[in-house]
């Protein structure tokens, strides 16, 4: 009775499989991509909003050292992000192929080997986080005593989600890579809607100040785990998490490692650059230049969630039709992603743009504080439609497994062009070049982004003639690239 029972859910598993299989290499680009990029976007745009919410609810207390200390704090978040995308975006990359050459079992083992080595890293963090707590909040730009006090008071509970937040990752970036988006997106609203109803009652009700936006942040982010954990555990995905899976060989973890190397070059660098942010905005503006740069770097936030969301959504369609070699739709999948994301961009820069003064009015900043930050968020609008292109072209290389160009996109717009910015623009016109780092990078990186676009199209044209010629064979069941016995 038992086998039966498993070869029924064997059998119900791999009919989902070819349904969606099906979907990812047939339905019309456009439909599949906003299918797919829309929940995705507005995942991320969610994740973006509550960490809003909690600098929102935070600047409430009316104190730019409390804005400045959580501001502070991105760069804490940055480095649990860099370790959770590795590990997503590499699994998933890797599981969106794997599945376009019809390898369940292949990516059952690197979707539960990630999952696994996601959670130990976490509690690395976690552990070093909590050993090394007053040189990293210094680290973080936190200088001030008082902005030092609360950054210490809030880190605390976001170092102990951070295995959670790992673990996330993996789970939300294989939800996208089998094209189960809306599922990826319940899970994140579920959490963001927990965290914004628990920041006043925590903050103000419970009268705990910065401790319970903090506290609000870590239920929420555990709470958001649960429910994608149930997502797996209860049959409603394609990819399974299976403790005999978690594969034993190296290979399997250097693989998702190098792959998503890309993504924690991005994070990482992330985290370095708002380190270097801080104390510049600190050296030339003092407690109001930190608050009013740390809500611009939200709402840029904001503005980059709806870039990095319709892309992920973009990242199966690439991930099955490259494996499937329908080049033709890997093509109309990258042009319709990328003028539709920056008509997105384009709008939301208008936007914020407009309302810039308005905006910043809401996180009950002081005068000084609000009239920075207005200028700085205006000056980034500039260039916030250009974002798109270098992005897409990074995660295209990565997704087709072309680590070294995808590791040398992902560095390029915060390390090649924002760090120095950032070192050398203050030094020259003070504040106002704290305020421009960010647009001057995004326009030095667009441009260099350029030429791996349209090296990235000629190949695909001679790929096609490949399959025109008939040198490819049909790609049938495909090879299992992770043998599922170790």
């Amino acid at each position: 009775m038992k086998a039966q029972v498993m070869e029924e859910n064997e059998a119900a598993v791999a009919e989902r499989e070819r349904k969606q299989y099906e979907k990812m290499t047939k339905t019309p680009i456009g439909k599949l991509v906003i299918r797919l990029g829309i929940p995705t976007m507005l995942s991320m745009m969610v994740t973006s909003l509550y960490n809003l919410a909690d600098t929102y609810f935070v600047s409430l207390i009316g104190d730019d050292a409390v804005t400045a200390a959580v501001s502070n704090l991105l760069a804490l978040m940055s480095i649990i992000q860099a370790i959770g995308f590795t590990y997503g975006m590499g699994s998933g990359a890797i599981a969106s192929r794997l599945l376009g050459k019809r390898d369940r079992e292949g990516a059952d083992k690197v979707a539960s080997s990630a999952f696994f080595i996601a959670g130990i890293s976490g509690v690395l963090i976690l552990v070093a986080g909590f050993c090394f707590l007053s040189p990293l909040m210094r680290l973080f730009g936190s200088t001030g005593e008082r902005v030092f006090g609360y950054s210490k008071e809030y880190a605390r509970y976001i170092l102990l989600a951070a295995p959670f937040m790992c673990m996330s990752f993996v789970l939300n970036n294989i939800l996208r890579a089998e094209g189960k988006a809306v599922l990826s997106m319940v899970g994140l609203i579920a959490g963001a809607l927990v965290n914004v109803v628990l920041d006043p009652l925590l903050i103000f009700t419970a009268g705990l100040g910065v401790t319970g936006a903090a506290l609000a942040t870590c239920v929420s982010q555990i709470f958001s785990f649960g429910i994608l954990l149930y997502m797996f555990l209860s049959g409603r995905t394609i990819v399974r998490l299976r403790v005999r899976a978690i594969s034993k060989k190296f290979k399997v973890y250097a693989d998702v490692i190098e792959t998503g190397f890309p993504s924690f070059c991005r994070q990482i660098l992330a985290s370095f650059c708002t380190v270097f942010l801080n104390r510049a905005a600190y050296e030339y503006g003092g407690e109001a230049a930190q608050a009013a740069l740390g809500v611009v770097q939200k709402v840029f936030m904001l503005a980059f969630s709806i870039s990095l969301g319709i892309g992920q959504g973009y990242q199966p369609v690439l991930g099955y039709n490259y494996s499937a070699r329908r080049f033709d739709r890997v093509k109309s999948a990258y042009l319709f992603t990328l003028f539709f994301s920056t008509g997105l961009m384009a709008v939301f820069a208008i936007t914020c743009s407009i309302f810039a003064n308005g905006f910043m009015k809401l996180f009950s900043l002081s005068e000084t504080a609000t009239e920075i930050g207005s200028l700085t968020l205006r000056l980034q609008c500039i260039t916030m439609p250009l974002l798109p292109l270098n992005f897409m072209a990074g995660l295209t290389y990565q997704v087709v497994g072309n680590k070294a160009i995808a590791t040398l996109l992902s560095v390029s717009r915060q390390g090649l062009f924002y760090i120095p910015a950032v070192l050398i623009l203050p030094a020259i016109f003070q504040l106002f070049g704290v305020q421009c780092c960010q647009a001057v990078s995004d326009f030095l990186a667009f441009f260099f982004a350029l030429p791996f676009t349209f090296i990235f199209f000629k190949t695909l044209k001679k790929e096609q003639q490949k399959v025109e010629a008939g040198i490819y064979e049909d790609m049938g069941q495909g090879s299992n690239e992770y043998e599922f016995s170790d």
